[in-house]
């Protein structure tokens, strides 16, 4: 009797690297999964040692450790949507674009080129794999304003240049780009276009540091969204929603910069 109630939440999987200090990265995707109200999966492509006050070091998984995680979700379990962010090197980047490409659910691509604490975590040679590799098969792509430099030449000033930088990055493959505008000067804007429609998001800017974990956060909303079955318009909005909420919440912890709250909502 008990099984007739019980439903499966609909799933998604992240690809990307687990952060020590809980605030970013694999951590950062499962919270946001469970909040969001899917369950989450993981594939851990590099293992990093950080916490508040940056990146100490990080360590690449071997390509057939990715390879084998992700065969193992997606042969038995299965994904409603698929995140990924640090792949930290070329041959990783090219496992998860060449099994995500075959696999087709929809995928939010965030192009992690370098840490809150301006830390790389991408190999040089690797941006020219995520090019030409992974943002092929992205739904979504979600670069801050330095990784829309680093992966297209394209340097924003201000709002005006946003449009130019999601044609830029549009260019490169994927079916919409969000160009998150949060580091210009006056009130944030996002904008996202799949090059024919266009949607502008405005939040007002929080006077809080804590802001680790942002960018992972958003993709994983977003990508929580889509597997909710939310179009790409609706499921940017709703999790921009979250993670301005999360962004508002964020909390002092170590030292250094502190995280969003993923479970504002509760609190």
């Amino acid at each position: 009797m008990g099984d007739m109630t019980v439903s499966t939440p609909p799933r998604v999987l992240t690809v990307a690297g687990s952060d020590s200090g809980g605030g970013a990265g694999i951590q950062a995707d499962l919270k946001t999964m469970m909040a969001m109200g899917v369950h989450g999966m993981s594939v851990i492509a590099a293992v990093t040692a950080q916490n508040s006050l940056g990146v100490q070091g990080y360590w690449e998984l071997p390509p057939e450790a990715v390879r084998a995680q992700l065969d193992s979700v997606l042969g038995d379990i299965g994904t409603q949507a698929v995140k990924t962010g640090m792949l930290a090197s070329p041959v990783l980047v090219e496992v998860v674009a060449e099994t995500l490409g075959r696999y087709g659910a929809p995928v939010v691509v965030d192009p992690v080129g370098v840490s809150k604490h301006g830390d790389p975590l991408l190999a040089e040679e690797a941006v020219e794999t995520m090019r030409t590799r992974l943002l092929p098969v992205a739904t979504v792509a979600t670069p801050n304003l330095w990784e829309v430099e680093q992966l297209t030449s394209v340097k924003v000033e201000d709002e005006g240049g946003l449009r130019r930088a999601a044609d830029a990055v549009l260019a490169l493959g994927p079916k919409w780009a969000l160009i998150k505008g949060g580091h210009l000067p006056g009130a944030p804007v996002d904008l996202l276009t799949d090059g024919s429609e266009e949607h502008r998001f405005a939040a007002e800017r929080h006077d809080n540091r804590h802001t680790h974990g942002t960018g992972c956060t958003l993709a994983s909303a977003i990508a929580s969204r889509l597997a909710l079955g939310d179009d790409v318009p609706e499921a940017v909005r709703a999790a921009k929603e979250y993670v301005t909420g999360a962004i508002a919440h964020g909390f002092p912890l170590g030292a250094g910069i502190g995280p969003v709250d993923h479970a504002w909502r509760w609190r």
